[in-house]
């Protein structure tokens, strides 16, 4: 059962990972996610009014420290390791829309169980991003259980703030994708989150409160 769903998954990066949205506010339903980080407008989603950015945030982190994460849910926490030497780009990105609160009640719209949980749009579509899209960093790191990935569309360099988290090692994501940090708490709670079709669900994901950026 746990192959067929990993199948299913692999079956459906074209419609997960590839589902996201697109950075001029262009819905791209068979890609993945992109951002936006300057001069922010207001955009009413289906779960949550977000900002809107017309570039990528200015490099502000120090890629020497550690980052973490930790997602903030009344399910529970899950706390990830970021990876800023392997995707400087992509996890100050991501600290960046975090510490803008950007992902502050936006659901995990798609989760496949055995495959993965994917989050980061406010509209709870799969659709929806922050105006802007960031380059690829493909690296090294391979997509393990409890693997923060960046979701793109089929085109390369289309990321920009939907992401997942692997619930099962994910060999077919190496080298496609960037992989920018690892779960290292919570992992109980990750298959807390709901199940979620997002062509078909009549009610909202599990809600993210927030994302909660420490540096050490």
């Amino acid at each position: 059962m746990r192959r067929k769903l990993i199948v299913a998954g692999i079956a459906a990066v074209g419609a997960l990972l590839l589902a996201a949205c697109g950075g001029g506010g262009t819905s791209q339903k068979t890609a993945a996610p992109a951002n936006t980080a300057a001069a922010p407008s207001t955009q009413t989603g289906a779960t949550t009014t977000a900002k809107k950015y017309s570039s990528p945030p200015p490099m502000t982190i120090d890629v020497s420290k550690r980052y973490f994460a930790t997602i903030k849910m009344d399910i529970g926490d899950i706390k990830l390791e970021l990876f800023p030497k392997d995707a400087p780009m992509t996890v100050n990105n991501f600290v960046f829309l975090a510490r803008q609160g950007y992902y502050d009640g936006v659901t995990f719209h798609r989760v496949i169980p055995g495959f993965v949980a994917q989050a980061g749009d406010p509209t709870g579509t799969g659709s929806g991003g922050p105006g802007y899209t960031i380059k690829d960093e493909v690296n090294a790191r391979k997509f393990l259980d409890g693997t923060l990935g960046m979701a793109k569309t089929t085109a390369p360099n289309s990321a920009g703030s939907q992401w997942f988290i692997d619930y099962a090692p994910q060999p077919n994501l190496d080298g496609g994708y960037t992989a920018f940090g690892q779960l290292v708490a919570g992992r109980d709670v990750l298959d807390k989150i709901m199940p979620r079709d997002p062509a078909t669900a009549t009610t909202p994901g599990t809600r993210i409160n927030t994302i909660e950026i420490t540096e050490q």
